[in-house]
């Protein structure tokens, strides 16, 4: 996009630098008590397309039988959070109640009783209706939320297009261009929602990581001080990276997902690990 306007944002829109106190080197992981709460990305750090990554099972039950609180937070808003919860059963992890998705953030900035068109995944018409708001297909509205899903059409996108011509607001559960996938990264929701952006000139308010609303998400769901000295493990800097920036706590960062070995990592990772399970011999060593 030559635009400059529809440029998608590689930084937050708030200030995300770290909080007073927040750990900045690796050294400072030595010695360091293990952290009441670890936040997990899900694609690239526990799975792939749902196949569990080596060693990662073992690692989350590493950290809980240390004490500490596991929460998966994942940019993909396509799956309800019973799906979401049952594939992780299903790989040999718990997770009721456990598991916040961007689509629940987005449905934090809609409103009981609006009109919701949704062009998204089955995720975030839960979302929607979890939160008293109606979701539709076509018609009036008062919000627009896109997410990913692999059902996206032209016709989907007219719709989404026309609704915010008409005075919509657009929401993004997140802007990951790309998924990750056993066979190579895929496009993401970023990727549709760009299509939404340019075609209603509109820049969209994404609710997923990095930015506010699902920080917000997780300080309401642990606290403002277990945020802060919570742990982020994510593959993908941009989104999980920043995400801890916003939150002002540590980020781990492994290679097991969509950012290739060796890359230049920014914002720099205070522990760098080949997968979950390395981080967590460190975290917890």
């Amino acid at each position: 996009m030559s635009d400059p306007d529809f440029d998608r944002r590689v930084v937050p829109t708030e200030d995300t630098t770290r909080r007073e106190g927040a750990h900045t080197h690796e050294a400072d992981w030595i010695g360091a008590p293990t952290p009441s709460v670890v936040l997990l990305d899900l694609d690239g750090v526990v799975w792939l397309a749902h196949e569990p990554i080596a060693g990662s099972v073992e690692a989350i039950a590493s950290v809980r039988a240390a004490g500490a609180r596991v929460l998966f937070v994942t940019n993909n808003s396509n799956s309800t959070i019973e799906e979401q919860e049952a594939a992780l059963e299903a790989i040999g992890v718990p997770a009721g109640g456990d598991v916040l998705t961007s689509a629940m953030a987005g449905a934090t900035l809609v409103h009981p009783r609006e009109r919701v068109l949704v062009c998204g995944g089955p995720g975030v018409v839960q979302a929607v209706q979890r939160r008293g708001a109606i979701a539709v297909e076509a018609g009036p509205c008062e919000a627009v939320i896109v997410g990913f899903h692999r059902t996206f059409t032209y016709d989907g996108m007219r719709r989404a297009v026309e609704a915010v011509h008409a005075g919509a607001r657009l929401i993004g559960t997140n802007d990951d261009a790309t998924y990750p996938t056993p066979d190579g990264p895929i496009p993401g929701g970023g990727a549709i929602l760009a299509s939404v952006e340019v075609g209603s000139g509109t820049r969209a308010t994404v609710a997923g990581k990095p930015f506010a609303p699902m920080a917000d998400l997780v300080r309401t769901i642990i606290g403002d001080d277990a945020a802060a000295a919570a742990v982020m493990v994510g593959d993908r800097p941009s989104t999980d990276g920043r995400f801890a920036r916003q939150l002002g706590c540590r980020y781990a960062h492994v290679w097991s997902g969509v950012t290739p070995r060796g890359t230049a990592v920014d914002p720099h990772p205070d522990l760098v690990g080949d997968d979950l399970g390395h981080v967590v011999r460190q975290l917890l060593g």
